[in-house]
């Protein structure tokens, strides 16, 4: 029986397990959901025990636990390979917009329904059976693998950065192999070599002391929701140019063969906006929409508090409002320095009558990855093998903080294999996850391991 065999006999059994690794609500975010991110954790680490690990232990944090596990039997003459994937998982709102409730996962049109599905605990789960199947079917790994899997990356990974620093012998390796992102289109595998950073900062604008009657005080005391209008107002132009000073001085700009490269990856942009619901694309002027959502910065507005938002009319002047915002970054920009500048900025037009405070939540630099080396190309091998097309390479437009500590701190290259699709509604209601990809991707998982062998050999 070959590894392809026994994962298409055992199919049915992979997706009821997935099924039950989904219904486990691990949102990192939610204090009230803890003990469920720690039971996903040990859920987690008796599946890897259960096929076969022979070293698994959960690693406490002062946040949520880090599941490490690890199969060295392939000896010191093959390859160490460190897969890393998050099993926690984005909050649910809003939850009125999901067709069957989050966390009791639904089969529709081949695909699987729940929060998690795609970012990431699909897309963990076929590499822990490629690991499986391997093991059933050879009695042991082609390769020694490692697999370091956390519950914080959904709030940017607070206490990994310090596990990986305090823990760099045991998780040393020759290339980590992350599947935390998307082929670029259906049956249309990909390899991602280019991830934006991130920074994430909260304005709160604080007004009178306490909310005031509009006739008695509009138009007099400033109002924290106009001031807040006022200051986003100022941060972007209508046609998608940043304003803060000294925004763009270190970005990288794309070279002519790349930009060609993107560019004949046919993007497409009616595609696109029939997905959103949208009948235009914007952006930053003079840029293609690969190159605005790969390799260009951004600027946006992610949330906004303040004021009377019940039904009916209040005619209230708010004492204070609050807004979210987020800004996406590119080589090489690093998100301390426009996390200064934006907030710098801020204050500067800030208007009269109000003071701000505006906190850096969290951030990412981004981070581009080699293409030449012997880890990429097993992996373009696999998945052209599984997939029985040309892979592709891309970038994309999120961040994965832990691509450039692995880059810093192990200094080995990183593959991104991802099998999740752009519209699977990651972050957002009825997030979802092709089946058929799930099936094919335990199989690429697979063939990977098994040709990073093979070029050890060569």
């Amino acid at each position: 029986m070959t590894v392809s065999d026994f994962l298409e006999q055992h199919n049915e059994r992979a997706e009821l397990q997935l099924m039950e690794f989904l219904r486990i609500p691990s949102v990192s975010t939610d204090p009230d959901c803890a003990s469920e991110v720690a039971r996903c954790a040990e859920w987690l680490a008796e599946h890897l025990q259960h096929i076969g690990m022979p070293t698994v232990q959960v690693y406490p944090t002062k946040g949520h636990p880090i599941v490490y596990a690890e199969n060295l039997q392939a000896g010191a003459d093959q390859p160490t390979i460190l897969f890393y994937g998050h099993y926690d998982v984005q909050p649910v709102d809003p939850i009125d917009l999901w067709t069957n409730p989050p966390f009791e996962p639904t089969i529709r049109d081949g695909k699987v329904f729940a929060r998690g599905a795609t970012d990431d605990k699909g897309q963990v789960f076929l590499h822990m059976k490629a690991i499986e199947a391997l093991l059933a079917v050879d009695g042991k790994l082609p390769v020694n693998i490692k697999l370091l899997i956390e519950g914080e990356e959904e709030i940017g990974s607070p206490h990994l950065d310090p596990f990986v620093r305090q823990n760099t012998s045991m998780l040393s390796c020759d290339a980590v192999l992350i599947s935390d992102t998307s082929m670029f289109a259906p049956g249309m595998p990909s390899i991602v070599y280019g991830l934006r950073g991130l920074a994430y900062l909260q304005i709160d604008v604080q007004g009178p002391n306490r909310d005031l009657h509009s006739g008695s005080y509009g138009g007099v005391v400033t109002n924290p929701i106009n001031a807040l209008a006022h200051i986003i107002s100022q941060l972007k132009s209508i046609d998608g140019r940043i304003l803060v000073p000294g925004f763009y001085d270190d970005v990288l700009s794309l070279g002519s063969e790349e930009a060609q490269g993107l560019n004949d990856l046919g993007f497409d942009d009616v595609r696109l906006m029939n997905d959103v619901g949208v009948d235009t694309l914007v952006g930053e002027s003079g840029f293609t929409s690969p190159e605005r959502l790969w390799t260009r910065p951004t600027l946006d507005v992610n949330g906004m508090l303040g004021g009377f938002t019940g039904e009916g009319a209040k005619t209230v002047l708010p004492s204070r409002a609050m807004a979210k915002v987020s800004m996406r970054l590119v080589p090489n920009q690093k998100h301390h320095d426009i996390a200064e500048r934006v907030m710098n900025f801020i204050q500067k037009i800030t208007p009269p009558g109000v003071t701000v405070r505006v906190q850096d939540l969290h951030g990412a630099d981004p981070v581009l990855v080699p293409r030449n080396t012997p880890a990429i190309s097993a992996a373009v091998q696999a998945l052209e093998e599984t997939f029985d097309t040309r892979c592709r390479f891309a970038r994309e437009g999120g961040s994965i903080p832990v691509v450039l500590l692995f880059d810093t701190v192990l200094q080995v290259p990183t593959v991104l294999m991802g099998f999740g699709l752009n519209n699977e509604n990651a972050h957002s209601p009825d997030e979802h996850f092709d089946l058929g990809n799930f099936r094919l991707g335990m199989k690429a998982a697979a063939r990977y391991y098994q040709l990073m062998a093979a070029s050890a050999t060569i």
